[in-house]
């Protein structure tokens, strides 16, 4: 596994913070990276190492890194506080504020197909106890003060991943996954997101099979997502010259544990747990039925709309900060080639 460093975007590695023994190091970012850009627009409407290796059922999304338009040159600083960056054992005050987001709709909401027992320990235990341990974790370090999102982009470390990623993504990824469903979900979407699952998988009932079989054939515990693929190429970090609408699809990825679309070059739409915990209480270990009812009973495609429309507005805006910047090294090349010409005079 690598990153893909460019001659104008460099990866910098600031200095090393120190958790009790454990010692990491954490990388700038750009203010515009894409991955910041996608996890600021995918928020929900209303720490071992995990391979992070994408699979996919309906486009190939080869692994290489971080990849894309790493954005422009300005640098996200991580805060700096006084003294060493240290976090000692013993007895330390938790001023880290991540909380814990109730689902928009009460937990009883979604019975008969998802009961509020599985609701009390998912939600309740489950998930309050990735948002105590992501708070104690970074309580005192560098990235008390991040947003969420930035803590997953910076410890996901290119693929090496830092102890507080599991945490903080699984905060995340349910904070998404519960505003993935809704009371009266299900049924079939409407408008440009129904087209777009017509072009790109033949048919809603295609889309329908290939997604369950991408959450029911995810080995142990995971995810599988619905995800806007932007405009790029699947080399390095290359941008496509000649794009066009047909370029952009939707696409089927499952990922293992904790991995999100964030630390990918995709825009996720809509995501389906299928950690145990998510459906045992109600299925037992019918990983399937709980898939099945999902698709069928619960599903938001209201949400997976409305983030398929601030997809396409942020996919837009890169392009067109692409076509500047290639505008800008083309006046520079120029400006550099008239300056040889009139030195050699």
């Amino acid at each position: 596994m690598y990153f893909l460093l460019t001659r104008e975007y460099q990866y910098v590695i600031i200095p090393t913070l120190h958790i009790t023994k454990l010692q990491y190091k954490l990388p700038k970012l750009s203010q515009s990276h894409p991955l910041l850009e996608m996890a600021a627009l995918m928020m929900p409407i209303s720490t071992t190492r995990t391979s992070a290796t994408p699979s996919s059922l309906t486009c190939v999304l080869p692994w290489h890194g971080l990849r894309g338009n790493l954005g422009s040159s300005r640098s996200l600083h991580l805060p700096k506080k006084e003294g060493r960056w240290t976090k000692r054992a013993g007895s330390l005050k938790v001023t880290a504020k991540f909380e814990l987001k109730p689902p928009s709709y009460p937990l009883n909401a979604l019975e008969p197909h998802m009961s509020k027992d599985t609701f009390e320990y998912h939600w309740g235990k489950h998930h309050r106890a990735y948002v105590d341990n992501l708070n104690k974790q970074i309580a005192g370090t560098e990235l008390d003060g991040l947003s969420l999102e930035d803590v997953i982009v910076v410890t996901y470390n290119k693929g090496d991943l830092l102890p507080p990623f599991n945490n903080a993504a699984q905060v995340w990824n349910h904070d998404f996954f519960w505003e993935s469903m809704k009371p009266g979900g299900g049924g079939k979407p409407s408008g440009e997101l129904l087209e777009l699952i017509k072009r790109d998988f033949g048919s809603f009932d295609k889309f329908v099979g290939e997604f369950k079989s991408a959450a029911a054939t995810q080995f142990g515990s995971g995810w599988a997502w619905l995800v806007y693929k932007a405009n790029r190429l699947d080399v390095g970090n290359a941008v496509n010259p000649n794009p066009s609408e047909q370029d952009k699809k939707l696409a089927i990825v499952k990922s293992p544990n904790t991995i999100n679309p964030l630390v990918w070059d995709i825009f996720p739409l809509l995501t389906i747990d299928v950690w145990e915990h998510a459906y045992y209480l109600d299925f037992q270990n019918q990983r399937p039925d709980y898939i099945s009812v999902f698709v069928e009973k619960l599903v938001s495609w209201d949400a997976a709309s409305s983030r398929l429309e601030a997809a396409k507005a942020k996919a837009a805006e890169r392009e067109k900060e692409d076509e500047r910047r290639r505008s800008e090294e083309k006046e520079e090349a120029s400006g550099n080639e008239a300056a040889e010409v009139y030195e050699a005079e």
